[in-house]
């Protein structure tokens, strides 16, 4: 595990000039707090992205999370919703946010002087489906945890032993990663998905998402959960039918990241 640590501080060391795309996720948090221990917080320049595929909560964790490391922080905003490719959401549709981010990531790079963008990817990230991977490497994009071949678990303990809040936070992806393929990703659909998630997160549920078919809700909790949503049944349908929802439903299957790809 020491091996690996080394190996990264080495890679670090050589990109010397680091802007990071930093969500206040576990992964760029990992990142983020060993490139300031590393290069120096002169060197390194988080950057958060605004928009309404992204809760306010996870931003103001990520701003406290920031402030905490003792990184400079530089908040942008990214239009996906403008971009019709994103708009119309096809399989792919990470790839055309992506590009929209660390196009502006690679702006904000040559600005400040830097000489790398740098991402939270790791070993774990390439079983799954990620288009968003083509437009980093289009773009130049690193992924310093990747190449130390670091994985979700052995970031989980290293930021455990570094101290960082991250450490045991659940996964999260973007809210229009709830929608169907190619059903439209629109603001009033996003903030729907967004008020019912964060009513579950305030009912304590640890792991979870809230899938959106058309008027349908499907609610993804762990399976040791299930008991816990059946127990708040009536006042979680009740709320999102409130936030537009026609029915509420329970997934069996329980919670799994990517769901939606079982229906391409």
């Amino acid at each position: 595990m020491d091996k690996k640590i080394d190996r990264l501080k080495n890679i670090l060391k050589n990109l010397k000039r680091v802007v990071i795309a930093y969500s206040g996720g576990l992964d760029s948090t990992f990142l983020l707090k060993c490139a300031v221990d590393t290069l120096g917080p002169k060197n390194v320049l988080a950057v958060t992205a605004r928009s309404e595929t992204y809760p306010l909560s996870e931003y103001r964790e990520a701003v406290n999370i920031a402030g905490s490391i003792g990184a400079k922080l530089l908040t942008i905003h990214t239009e996906e919703l403008n971009i019709k490719n994103f708009r119309s959401n096809p399989v792919n549709r990470c790839y055309y946010c992506k590009s929209e981010l660390f196009k502006k990531l690679d702006g904000i790079k040559n600005r400040y002087g830097m000489a790398h963008v740098l991402d939270g990817t790791n070993c774990d990230d390439l079983k799954d489906v990620r288009h968003g991977r083509k437009a980093a490497r289009e773009l130049g994009v690193k992924s310093p945890l990747l190449k130390a071949k670091i994985t979700k678990a052995d970031i989980r303990k290293f930021s455990k032993g570094l101290g960082l809040p991250t450490w045991d936070k659940p996964s999260f992806a973007c809210l229009a990663s709830r929608f169907p393929f190619k059903d439209e990703i629109t603001a009033a659909g996003l903030r729907r998905i967004g008020y019912s998630e964060n009513y579950l997160k305030g009912l304590g549920f640890k792991q979870f998402r809230v899938r959106v078919h058309k008027d349908i809700a499907r609610i993804e909790v762990l399976k040791d959960e299930f008991k816990k949503a059946l127990e708040f049944h009536d006042s979680i349908s009740d709320k999102l039918k409130k936030f537009g929802f026609v029915y509420v439903t329970l997934d069996l299957g329980g919670y799994r990241t990517g769901s939606m790809h079982e229906a391409v």
